[in-house]
């Protein structure tokens, strides 16, 4: 027996008719609901080491599995999957096809946990197979093929799924199990905006734990509701929810819990424009998160702050968070890991857009000639793209480096870029430094897409006629190349302070001239979709 364990069984008054192992047992599911989980760790391992050969081997198996089952939570899955098996093997000795089944579920989740999605829905399969007869433990299975419905984006499934676990858990009597699905059916109903339903289900989660004096499930039911409150502009009530699932959180020592009670409030200050406060309580949400290796909450958390600092007008810091969280996400999906990756990523690059989009504004915004530039260039560009048949991640690089090519405009003299008149040598010397100009503005900002070359080389010519580096043939990315072309287009079909706008027809024919600028395939793709508006 541990020294931990040890000093616990010292402590442990007899119990009439109730063998050590079993009282451990009783004491360690008293702790978990608790939210004691250390001291759960330590009586479930004193029950275990507390079994001999002539105690009822029910005890062991679930001792075994609940002590997996925190082992799990604290993301040590090795641990979880031996303790699991062995309480598999523990049942069938003593031919206990429930408890067999409860194993087999422990092991699903850890394998979920670890993204084995075929090995967790094998031993759910198993788990029905031998199990079917116990409403808990369908109660249990349930839940667990919504939350990998949930995970998928099948939120019409998940819901299914988590009320046939309601009803299992509702036959059986189970209130803790009652708890988890009322919140589960919560969550699935707030990713489906379904607000009225998402808050009756939280309510009800809420009853149970409160009256079960469960605080674990207490804490995420005030933690996830906050959502709800801040969809519904409820500020307050969703501050004083954060507020109390971070206390709860602190008393259970469980970090990740902590981020995202830190997240919320963030949220709730960014949405009442308190900034400074908003930016602290985010901050310290990141910094909790990456603590603990939570790398879900560390990215959402920074996406978070990304959408605070683009509100704030602060492109740059927005643009390192957002890149932050990028790397997080997909760092989950390298993995395989337990969280809908593609969905957060789709929902982080809309916002990526959405900076670039304003910055690229912001930097037009004193131009009346040049406003607009950069949102038609992306557009022209993205059409170019398409009829070259380009994936989604080049569209991307292209759509974000067509916002950004003329970043380093800013550092350009005021009176050089509205000269009416053409520009004198020295002039355009400096008007041809503004690729460079942009790339130092980008210089501590990590991309997750290669746009500085788009930047960089968005002046230079097949034919290595420009600008900055005199490029020539393939040297020049096909990406500034497609840049390149509508660049010139726009500035063509547009009024200027030095000349008015030409026509269409003018536009090309003039472009028609310097094709050589370009390759064959790109010009003809833009003469085919942006050529022949």
């Amino acid at each position: 027996m541990t020294a931990a364990a040890l000093s616990l069984a010292t402590r442990l008054t007899p119990i009439p008719g109730v063998s050590r192992a079993l009282a451990f047992l009783r004491e360690a599911r008293s702790h978990e609901r608790g939210g004691r989980m250390a001291e759960a760790i330590v009586s479930y391992t004193a029950s275990v080491e507390a079994v001999d050969a002539r105690e009822d081997g029910r005890t062991l198996a679930e001792s075994l599995r609940r002590l997996g089952g925190l082992k799990r939570r604290q993301h040590d899955i090795d641990a979880a999957l031996a303790l699991c098996a062995r309480s598999h093997d523990v049942a069938r000795e003593i031919g206990d096809p429930v408890l067999a089944a409860e194993a087999l579920n422990g092991t699903a989740l850890a394998h979920l946990e670890r993204g084995e999605w075929e090995r967790a829905r094998e031993c759910l399969k198993r788990a029905l197979g031998i199990g079917t007869d116990c409403q808990e433990l369908r109660g249990r299975i349930e839940q667990n093929l919504g939350v990998m419905a949930n995970i998928q984006g099948d939120f019409r499934s998940a819901l299914t799924h988590y009320q046939g676990s309601l009803e299992a858990f509702r036959a059986a009597s189970d209130s803790s199990g009652c708890a988890t699905a009322y919140h589960n059916l919560g969550m699935v109903s707030a990713d489906r905006h379904l607000w009225d339903d998402a808050e009756e289900y939280y309510r009800a989660s809420l009853e149970i734990a409160e009256s079960m004096g469960d605080v674990r499930m207490r804490g995420l039911v005030l933690l996830n509701r906050t959502e709800v409150y801040l969809a519904r502009a409820r500020y307050e009530d969703a501050r004083h929810g954060a507020e109390q699932a971070l206390q709860i959180f602190d008393q259970l020592g469980s970090r990740d819990g902590k981020s995202g009670a830190y997240r919320m409030l963030g949220a709730v200050y960014r949405e009442t424009g308190n900034t400074m406060l908003a930016e602290a309580r985010l901050r310290s949400a990141v910094e909790l998160a990456a603590e603990v290796g939570a790398a879900v909450e560390e990215g959402e958390a920074a996406r978070e702050l990304a959408v605070l600092y683009q509100g704030m007008g602060r492109n740059q810091d927005a643009l390192k968070m957002l890149n932050a969280s990028h790397r997080l996400f997909h760092r989950i999906n390298a993995r395989a890991d337990l969280h809908d990756v593609a969905g957060k990523v789709a929902k982080l690059e809309s916002i990526y857009l959405e900076v670039v989009k304003e910055w690229g504004r912001s930097i037009e915004s004193n131009d009346s000639y040049t406003y607009g530039h950069s949102e038609r260039v992306a557009s022209y560009a993205t059409r170019v793209a398409t009829a070259l048949d380009l994936d989604e991640s080049e569209m991307t690089t292209i759509r974000i480096g067509a916002y950004l090519h003329d970043l380093g405009k800013v550092r350009v003299p005021h009176e050089i870029l509205n000269k009416p008149g053409r520009l004198t040598s020295d002039e355009f010397e400096v008007m041809k430094m503004h690729p460079m100009f942009g790339l130092e503005m980008l210089a501590s900002v990590d991309f997750p897409w290669d746009i500085k070359p788009l930047i960089r080389w968005h002046h230079e010519k097949l034919d290595g006629s420009g600008y900055p580096d005199r490029l020539r043939g393939d040297e020049i990315p096909l990406h500034a190349q497609i840049i390149c072309s509508v660049d010139v287009y726009d500035a063509l079909t547009t009024t200027r302070s030095y000349r008015p706008a030409m026509t269409q027809a003018q536009a090309l024919a003039e472009m028609e001239a310097t094709r050589r600028w370009w390759r064959p395939e790109l010009f003809e793709s833009f003469l085919g979709s942006v050529g022949s508006e």
